[in-house]
């Protein structure tokens, strides 16, 4: 396929074979370059989709409108869909509907059949109680975070919480859950959780900026991680501070465009996931084919994971259409054997059988169903993630978050007193909370000239635990990047180029950066001081010029990035 058409420059189809041609013979030989074994197939990443629904008792922001008789017929609709088609899922019950017996009636029938059921723990009133202690809103659920998170509560609270919630779990169906999620769990009751009742699997909300008053943003991208006793957020590099049950990310989000999607749209960042109540995302036909498509079939490493449902405040009439369309596809994928459909202990065991610590992913969507011509690339690693966006020839690592299993949460000790919540990791670049509508944030590639350098298509290919980008460039020359756990390799095919990175921030952006030398970036989050090396290649300070933060420029044709410790 031809690259983007640029004035004056044209690839021919058979130039462009020539270039992927050689290209592919030349995969032995790179490999031993960088000492690494030859890449092997992505296909054989493993493409999870856990169907996980969570149940609510009642909606008191909307009382008439989503009377708990509505999320029941809610619930009892998503059960009947999934019996229809033979499909078993996960089941997560709040403390309010597993007390009530209607829930406890249908839950056993799905038991029954094969489905699992397991706990959300977010804190309505009759949990609080349960547990001996205050309940601290007027209405019988309060979604604000000082009420509604364990991360609301003293440590020695969230125990009592969680143990009243797993005890009533017992009480109810006989035995403890295997899996408990929310859309945040600390890590303090993890590890209790963990530690006390064995549970195996959680999950967490995606990566977003303010939606519904959470921000959790720098994260383990996609998923699954195994925390930091110190911050669930952060995946743990030791087993010192390791959490052994691995936590996945829920939701779905684009891989291209939910990112940006919270620049310039005010507190809340849009939703553009897989929810079948998503008009964007899980409810839009043509998003949902180029979605499961880049899933199933763009290339990947280790774990590739999402989850299919919809939390029960939500009438069925605005569910069914994503819903339906959703588990038609799925049932589709998992005949034709490309996806694995399982519940999500089923996935957490799997998860701890495979891995010791949190392994090396990555997810790629290499077409675009907008009009930008972006191409996406995620790369996770318990020591940091990045994001690499191709958009109209050229290139731009639009996020680079590190991971420190030493930095605390804000509520480790402390509960939380303010209706919102906030997660973070450690940034080094953050093309969302560093840009404004008219300047994205990044780190770009230019020539010595200071003119951006530009290319065609990116091959990439994964190994066993890394990924390797071939980005052949307009000029004829190629940028190799090479991203494995521990950091990040650049080089380009020719020895005498000049060239270099430079990161620009919008005008007014302030940056965690305290000092910027030849070898090392310094910096400090919250107190916390963290560092990025460069072990070959070395950085420039522009002084916050406009905007311009620094450059990176490299050491004969190449940049080797250290991100672990």
């Amino acid at each position: 396929m031809p690259g983007p058409q640029e004035p004056g420059i044209i690839l021919s189809h058979i130039r462009m074979k020539r270039i992927a041609l050689l290209l592919a013979l030349s995969l032995t030989a790179t490999a031993s370059v960088w000492g690494e074994v030859p890449p092997r197939p992505f296909a054989t990443a493993p493409r999870i989709v856990n169907i996980i629904n969570f149940v609510r008792q009642c909606e008191p922001r909307e009382p008439e409108r989503l009377s708990p008789q509505v999320l029941y017929e809610t619930t009892l609709s998503q059960v009947r869909f999934l019996r229809k088609h033979g499909l078993t899922g996960t089941w997560l019950l709040q403390y309010d509907a597993l007390i009530n017996p209607q829930y406890q009636a249908l839950m056993r029938e799905e038991m029954a059949r094969g489905c699992e059921v397991g706990g959300w723990l977010e804190v309505p009133q009759p949990l609080v109680e349960a547990a001996g202690l205050e309940w601290r809103s007027n209405v019988p659920w309060d979604y604000h975070a000082q009420v509604d998170f364990t991360i609301g509560y003293q440590p020695e609270e969230r125990e009592k919480i969680a143990t009243a919630y797993m005890e009533k779990f017992r009480d109810v169906f006989g035995h403890y859950p295997t899996a408990v999620g929310s859309w945040f769990i600390d890590g303090h009751t993890l590890d209790f959780l963990s530690r006390r009742y064995g549970i195996v699997a959680s999950v967490n909300c995606r990566d977003q900026v303010g939606t519904d008053g959470y921000t959790l943003w720098g994260g383990y991208w996609t998923g699954g991680y195994y925390p930091s006793r110190r911050n669930a957020y952060m995946p743990a590099q030791s087993r010192r501070y390791q959490v052994n049950v691995p936590v996945f990310r829920m939701l779905g989000s684009d891989p291209i465009y939910q990112y940006d999607a919270g620049v310039g749209h005010g507190v809340w960042q849009r939703v553009v996931t897989l929810e079948p109540s998503c008009t964007e995302g899980g409810a839009n036909a043509e998003w949902l084919d180029w979605y499961f498509r880049a899933f199933t079939a763009d290339p990947a490493l280790g774990l590739t994971y999402t989850q299919v449902g919809q939390e029960n405040p939500f009438p069925w009439s605005l569910v069914q259409g994503g819903f339906q369309k959703q588990i038609s596809r799925l049932l589709a994928l998992r005949d034709e054997g490309k996806i694995r459909l399982e519940t999500l202990s089923q996935t957490g065991r799997w998860f701890r059988s495979q891995y010791r610590h949190t392994p090396p992913s990555a997810t790629t969507a290499l077409r675009d169903y907008g009009t930008q011509r972006r191409r996406s690339l995620w790369f996770n690693s318990r020591f940091y993630r990045t994001n690499l966006l191709w958009e109209n020839g050229m290139l731009r690592i639009r996020d680079l978050h590190l991971f420190d299993e030493r930095y605390p949460s804000r509520y480790i000790d402390t509960p939380c007193t303010t209706h919102e919540f906030r997660f973070f990791t450690l940034p080094v670049v953050d093309g969302n909370l560093w840009s404004t509508p008219d300047h994205l944030a990044g780190l770009r590639l230019y020539h010595a000239d200071g003119t951006p350098i530009r290319g065609y298509e990116p091959i990439i290919t994964t190994g066993r635990d890394d990924v390797l980008v071939r980005w052949p460039l307009h000029d004829g020359q190629t940028m190799t990047i090479h991203l494995t756990e521990s950091g990040i390799d650049i080089s380009h095919s020719s020895l005498t180029a000049a060239w270099y990175w430079e990161l620009d921030v919008a005008s007014g952006i302030e940056t965690p950066f305290t000092a910027i030398g030849r070898k090392e970036l310094r910096a400090e989050q919250e107190g916390f001081a963290y560092r990025l090396q460069c072990t070959r290649g070395t950085f420039t300070d522009l002084h916050a010029t406009g905007g311009r933060i620094f450059r990176l420029a490299p050491q004969g044709h190449k940049i080797q990035i250290k991100a672990g410790r």
